[in-house]
């Protein structure tokens, strides 16, 4: 099975109904969701939706930033795809096999166990679907689009609000972070484009309280502080003033995968 969903990927110009290869496919926006067939299609449907709730937040039909969407189908550079697997344990095997496949996409991954349609909870755990979708739409959409502004990497305006964040500027996450640091990401594979990709995520979700319910606060700290938007706020006064900026058009609602 896991075959065919990688040999799948090469005939994703197809419909399901033409491609002889059992795998989930929903072009969203012109961006490829995929699935292996032992993901539950509700986790599927769910992933698909959430990724039209950050590209067209009021759900009109239109994607709110038509210049994210063409940054994501810009047909000079791989196709920007989700890609939901079982577990952890399946991507790695289908990355030890047909990873060369996958290389032909700007692809983003989702385990279904960390994937939660019912929502985030103190008891089901953060829904990741938020984080790994916003990944893609975040590094692929709004850094090309507006490179100056949200590019991964040292200069840019996200990226001086990042060092500002971490008390300074670092290639790599160093041993320990200056006082005063409120964003302090520690894992040391993450270099410097990673690390904004992952800012970008904890600003934009906490500003629209997606890490403000019972227990999250603490669970986090240790990578991020500020989890609600009045704290951001009190804070990151440079980032605050970059989302809130009249340039550009932001999801104003988490997204709950109820996109119709």
């Amino acid at each position: 099975m896991l075959r065919l969903f990688l040999a799948s990927l090469a005939l994703i110009s197809l419909s399901p109904a033409q491609s002889p290869a059992p795998y989930q496919h929903i072009n969203v926006f012109g961006v490829h969701c995929v699935a292996t067939n032992s993901v539950p299609k509700a986790k599927f449907h769910h992933m698909a939706s959430v990724l039209a709730q950050y590209l067209d937040n009021d759900e009109d039909g239109i994607v709110d930033d038509p210049n994210v969407l063409a940054a994501m189908t810009d047909p000079n550079e791989p196709p920007c795809l989700m890609a939901l697997f079982q577990s952890e344990n399946e991507m790695d095997s289908v990355l030890n096999q047909y990873g060369h496949i996958l290389d032909r996409y700007r692809w983003q991954n989702l385990f279904a166990d960390e994937c939660h349609p019912q929502g985030s909870s103190t008891q089901n755990g953060f829904d990741a679907t938020l984080e790994e979708v916003l990944h893609l739409v975040s590094q692929h959409g709004w850094a090309n689009a507006y490179p100056a502004a949200f590019g991964e990497y040292s200069g840019t305006e996200i990226a001086d609000a990042m060092d500002l964040a971490r008390g300074g500027h670092f290639n790599r996450p160093p041993n320990n972070y200056p006082p005063g640091a409120w964003y302090h990401y520690d894992d040391r594979t993450c270099r410097y484009g990673c690390q904004v990709t992952e800012y970008f995520y904890w600003f934009l979700t906490s500003i629209l309280g997606a890490q403000d319910y019972l227990g999250r606060g603490n669970e986090i700290n240790n990578e991020w502080e500020p989890n609600t938007a009045a704290k951001v706020q009190s804070v990151d006064a440079g980032a605050w003033a970059l989302f809130q900026d009249p340039r550009f058009t932001f999801p104003q609602v988490i997204p709950d995968g109820s996109y119709r």
